[in-house]
């Protein structure tokens, strides 16, 4: 009987995890957001994270990725400080675990992204690079196109 407790929350904080994650997207896609689908998608993108977190065989993949997201998410509603933050421990924990340049790059385009938003132009150009860098070593293509595409469409 515990086992298939166990079984079942993991499954539903997996399933959840996935759920607020991919709501989250809908609402970046969004053009015109509105105050409270900004706050939703804020505490979606914490509730997406929190779930991976209670999954017993996570990763540092999933972390990574949902550092990214929260990261991602504070930087589009222009909370820039916030947005470094986990941009930051984004970097931490991909460097850590050593994962594939392709996360590492998107942890330095989450940095360059919020450097971005805080008018911090030097550093945004900084980190883009060292995210250039990164794509540079992705091997799989689409992923590499995909990548790059991100840190193109971001200004400063």
């Amino acid at each position: 009987m515990m086992n298939e407790t166990k079984e079942i929350q993991t499954f539903s904080h997996k399933q959840l995890a996935v759920s607020c994650f991919n709501k989250v997207w809908d609402l970046l896609d969004q053009e015109n957001r509105t105050f409270e689908e900004d706050e939703q998608m804020i505490h979606l993108s914490h509730s997406s994270f929190w779930h991976w977190g209670q999954v017993e065989e996570h990763t540092s993949q999933n972390i990574s990725i949902g550092y990214w997201q929260l990261a991602r998410v504070y930087a589009v509603v222009g909370q820039g400080e916030t947005a470094l933050r986990y941009a930051q421990r984004c970097i931490d924990e991909s460097e850590q675990a050593n994962l594939a340049p392709f996360y590492i790059g998107y942890a330095y385009e989450a940095a360059a992204r919020a450097y971005a938003v805080l008018n911090q132009d030097e550093q945004a150009k900084a980190a883009k690079n060292t995210a250039f860098e990164f794509a540079e070593k992705v091997i799989i293509e689409d992923s590499k196109k995909q990548l790059v595409a991100d840190l193109n469409n971001i200004s400063y």
